[in-house]
């Protein structure tokens, strides 16, 4: 089973590609796919029908008890069987049904197969959480295949439409699914229809899945979404609203009714919802002159018929639903793909237009005259057995008045679907007197006509004009006759054989735990059954002898509330309070966002932590007097910041705050983090510089008085609750940490003493390899916002830098006087003073030469001190994040001392280079080990003797530090470049504009700064 989903993947996968180089002639091998299935499930008749069907198993989720689990019995067997023998002929079908031109047919078929293969899927799994699996993945293709047509309204609308409705019944279901699982204590399937539980949760387990049933199969309230979706192309209505999807929902109540058809709620259920849908359906159908429109109605009629034969809960109508079922799928199918043809031979589906087609098309003719007969109950086809057996289970049922009901339903919905089934036949090919024109019909609603061997539009509804010209008719290909054949063909075959297929279907209805056996016959005798089945097919002649007046009487009915008019005006209003929520919740006020979240945790946390007893008995303000110092400044820089009305200001004193954590971090025996912590501030503080040399000074605004005092209080809250919480949160603990052998495990499996860096490369391995593409993402995201036309901007090295401008300071006044001064000279002139290979291109006023001597003699100690962090961290403090911040700092350090042309010089390297290789490297690292027979991410200790160097102690963990060491360079130098570089020069090049405007208007140097450089430009560098 796992193979044929596998086949249905790939064949979904290449589908584009081979549409793309055959045609609409791929899809015959796409017909493949589903046609594997349905021979594979005829292989195992005989092992299904003794209940050995296989069974496969593959863990999926261990630690959550979830398996990929498939099985086989006689109800998923007969789905396949339709699936997979429904799905082969549609596609053979399209390979003939849409013109060369169609455009899309490569999705199409991709989707298609997809869909079948979710179909087989949902039918075969034995694990409900994998069911709902499948069961979304039908909703999203149906949603694409009934959308195929982009470009039209009406299919976008019936797409969404479909999608919402079935996607909020299918979150109804999973609903359902939980209760039942948790209550059971497994997910097999199997074992819960075995050992049903019971309770509360059962009770609410049934509605959730009776609804999830009702959405699919378009019952009501929700059967609207399926006469809409006939906006879909013809091969889709023929598939999924005849033969699969919308008998997702019969599948999921017939597989739970053995275990809970004797409930009440389920009774009931299944009663309401099977004869409403019957009754309406079949009465709509009455009424419709788009044939699609007919069949779709009458779809949604026959559903409600199926639900509530395999639902009723007894042994004679579980047989009787599963014979309709499949009888269902053959004659619906079939009478879609004729109305196919009949729809590409003339150009209109108006049954009010067609008239002589059944002269023209006799083999079409023929075919939808086999569907309409299995459909209507004439024997001797399957719909006629079915329904026998249908009507004979009902009889018997012992439920009073409620039986009464049903029955009557039942036969009332029988002799509608005679009634229209005679009005579809002689609708598309009778040959009638009074032919309605296009010019005279009346709008009640637009389908336009599909990408088949013909495409004019045509308008359907409502007047009646004599003595009109009917559609001109045109003889499609023979290839668009034969599937629809085959399966008229194939309703009449099985119904020859009633023994056999009762016996096919008898071990699925003998899992019932009520009633009788039943049976498939095409003659059981004058029984008061046979009277009634007389009875429907005389009542239904009559209703279409008489249509023109039932259809007058009709439409003076009041129709009731249009369910699809309610749930438009549901969604509308739907969409209104969701605006008007949205305007009020989402304020665009950031401190109010904020203050939600705090109050929300404030309150929420506070609640749950008064209403806990435990709380510590002894609270130790400090262990060191110094803690209490590096409190004070953390508490003491906080409310400064909050008070500071300068951004650099409030920036500082953020950082001086987090340098006090580091110190209370040293104090309390962590070094790594502290040694982190300070690293992490220092690239901060310089990353908010950065920024703020692009905004004002101050702050735009200040709060006013009143809402200082409420932001002052929720501040001091929020810091409480955090106390209090860290106070109690450790003596609530009822499990042992997963800390609690870190220390041993450390040392024994990671080859280090340093807890944190193996816990980071080693122990949680997978938890930094999160945190690196995150570091990745921000890295990328920030070049995006800043970089316009390529993801990294280009590298200045000194040897590129303009001789008539500097950096920071703008065009040099003096270039015009020293253009004549020989080049070499000044070269090696500048090559004997400079510290720094770009300190030329600062502006004069710019450089500080204590600066430059600084950095040229602690750069490259520095970048040798990271990289002794960076290998010792394994039993020391340090790390690859460590060391990367090291360097980071120390490319820092060069930009700020030499501008752009000295990080060039200092990083020639592209940023995106460093992160790349360096996830690559801790990825490689993970799969290395996994090649070598072990776990992803696990490490390897290698102890060697090397001459004159000695014992060398090494774990491949240290490769995998390398990767994230490479991570946060990049990172720090991605954000240099882009935040610094090239902020710095679109800065410079819109003062050079304004330098040039002021020349060009004459104005002198002079005028544009006291130091003859225009001083905006330096304000608005920002440099330090």
């Amino acid at each position: 089973m796992l193979l044929l989903l596998v086949v249905h993947l790939v064949a979904a996968v290449v589908a584009p590609a081979l549409v793309g180089l055959w045609g609409r002639k791929a899809f015959w091998l796409l017909a493949a796919a589903p046609a594997s299935a349905a021979v594979w499930a005829l292989s195992w008749t005989s092992a299904v029908q003794e209940g050995r069907g296989p069974v496969e198993t593959v863990s999926w989720i261990p630690q959550l008890g979830l398996e990929l689990t498939f099985r086989l019995d006689t109800l998923s067997w007969l789905m396949t069987l339709v699936v997979g023998g429904v799905g082969a002929l549609v596609l053979v079908y399209c390979a003939a049904y849409f013109s060369t031109s169609a455009q899309g047919l490569g999705r199409f078929g991709a989707v298609f197969v997809a869909f079948a293969g979710a179909m087989l899927g949902l039918v075969t799994s034995d694990d409900m959480v994998l069911l709902f699996v499948f069961w979304e993945l039908t909703t999203v293709t149906s949603y694409l295949l009934i959308g195929h047509y982009t470009d039209r309204k009406a299919s976008r609308r019936a797409a969404m439409q479909a999608i919402v409705i079935t996607t909020a019944g299918g979150l109804a279901m999973l609903v359902g699914v939980v209760l039942l699982g948790e209550a059971a204590g497994t997910y097999r399937l199997s074992a819960v229809i075995a050992d049903p539980p019971g309770g509360t949760a059962a009770t609410a387990a049934i509605a959730c899945l009776l609804a999830g049933a009702a959405t699919k199969s378009a019952l009501i309230p929700f059967h609207f979404w399926l006469p809409a979706a006939m906006a879909a192309p013809t091969p889709v209505s023929a598939y999924l609203h005849a033969a699969a999807m919308v008998k997702a929902g019969v599948y999921l109540v017939a597989r739970f009714a053995p275990a809970y058809s004797q409930h009440e709620l389920w009774r009931w259920g299944v009663v309401v919802l099977g004869c409403g849908t019957l009754l309406l359906g079949g009465y709509r159908a009455l009424r419709q002159h788009d044939l699609k429109l007919v069949l779709a109605f009458g779809t949604v009629s026959q559903l409600g018929l199926i639900t509530l034969l395999v639902g009723l809960g007894t042994r004679a109508t579980a047989l009787a639903g599963l014979a309709m079922l499949g009888a269902h799928a053959m004659f619906k199918a079939t009478l879609f793909l004729v109305v196919g043809v009949v729809d590409a031979a003339t150009g209109t589906r108006d049954l009010r237009r067609l008239s002589g087609v059944g002269r023209e098309l006799k083999l079409t003719a023929l075919a939808g005259a086999l569907g309409t007969a299995s459909m209507i109950g004439l024997p001797p086809f399957a719909g006629y057995v079915a329904k026998e057996a249908g009507l004979e289970g009902i009889e018997h049922l012992d439920d009073g008045v409620t039986g009464l009901v049903v029955l009557v339903s039942v036969a009332v919905g029988s002799a509608l679907t005679v009634a229209y089934g005679l009005r579809l036949w002689w609708g598309a090919f009778a040959t009638k007197r009074a032919v309605v024109p296009e010019s005279a019909l009346v709008p009640e609603a637009v389908t336009t006509q599909e990408d088949g061997a013909r495409s004019p539009g045509t308008t359907i509804h409502a007047a009646a004009e004599p003595d009109a010209e009917p559609a001109a008719i045109s003889h499609p290909s023979l290839l668009l006759v034969w599937p629809a054949m085959i399966l008229g063909v194939l309703g009449l075959a099985v119904a020859l054989l009633p023994q056999l297929g009762e016996d096919l279907l008898q071990p699925y209805a003998e899992t019932y735990p009520a009633g009788e056996p039943g049976h498939l016959a095409l003659w059981a005798g004058f029984t008061p059954t046979f009277v009634l089945t007389l009875a429907i097919l005389a009542g239904g002649a009559a209703l279409f002898l008489v249509r023109e007046r039932v259809e007058h009487w009709q439409q003076g009915l009041y129709r009731g509330p249009d369910a699809d008019r309610v749930y438009r005006r549901f969604m509308r209003r739907l969409d209104d309070a969701a605006a008007d929520v949205t305007a009020a919740t989402q304020r665009g006020s950031l401190p109010l966002y904020l203050g939600i979240v705090l109050v929300v945790f404030v309150v929420g946390v506070g609640w749950a932590v008064v209403s806990d007893e435990t709380w510590p008995r002894q609270v130790v303000a400090w262990d060191k007097p110094a803690q209490a110092l590096f409190a004070a400044a953390a508490v003491v820089s906080a409310v400064l910041a909050a008070r500071a009305r300068r951004r650099l200001k409030a920036v500082i004193l953020l950082g001086i705050g987090g340098y006090a954590v580091a110190g209370l971090f040293l104090l309390g025996g962590a070094p790594d983090l502290a040694l982190t912590q300070v690293l992490v501030e220092t690239v901060t503080l310089v990353v908010f510089v950065l920024v703020l040399r692009r905004l004002p000074p101050y702050f735009s605004d200040r709060p006013l008085a009143g809402s200082r005092w409420v932001r002052l209080g929720i501040g001091l809250a929020v810091g409480v609750m955090v106390s209090v919480v860290a106070l109690v949160a450790p003596l609530a603990r009822v499990h042992a940490p997963v800390t609690e052998h870190f220390a041993e495990e450390a040392v024994e499996w990671g080859g280090g003493r340093n807890i944190v860096n193996v816990t980071l490369v080693d122990i949680r391995a997978w938890d930094t390899m999160g945190e690196i593409s995150v570091l990745l993402v921000a890295a990328t995201g920030v070049a995006s916002l800043v970089f316009l036309s390529r993801r990294s901007g280009r590298i200045y090295r000194a040897s590129e830098a303009e001789t008539d401008r500097t950096v920071w300071g703008g065009p040099d006044p003096m270039a015009p006087l020293r253009r004549g001064v020989d080049k070499q000279r000044v070269e090696a002139a500048n090559t004997n003073r400079v510290w720094l290979s770009a300190g030329r291109t600062l502006a004069p006023q710019r450089r500080s030469v204590v600066f430059e001597v600084v950095v040229r003699l602690l750069f490259h100690t520095m970048i040798v001190y990271s990289a002794f962090l960076l290998f010792s961290g394994h039993n020391a403090p340090g790390g690859g994040f460590a060391a990367g911040l090291v360097t980071g700092i120390a490319l820092i350090v060069r930009y700020l001392a030499g501008g752009r042309y000295e990080l060039g010089e200092a990083a020639p390297v592209q940023p995106g280079v460093l992160l790349g290789s360096g996830l690559f490297l801790s990825a490689g690292v993970g799969l290395v080990a996994m090649i070598a027979g072990g776990t992803v991410l696990e490490s390897w200790i290698v102890d060697l003797h090397v001459p004159v160097i000695g014992d060398v102690h090494l774990v491949t963990s240290l490769f995998f530090d390398v990767g994230v060491y490479l991570v946060v360079v990049g990172l720090v130098l991605d954000i240099l470049r882009s935040l610094g570089a090239e902020i710095d020069r679109r800065a410079e090049t819109g003062e050079d504009e304004r330098f040039r405007d002021a020349e060009r208007a004459d104005i002198g140097l002079a005028e544009l700064g006291p130091d003859t450089v225009p001083p905006a430009r330096a304000h608005q560098a920002g440099a330090p």
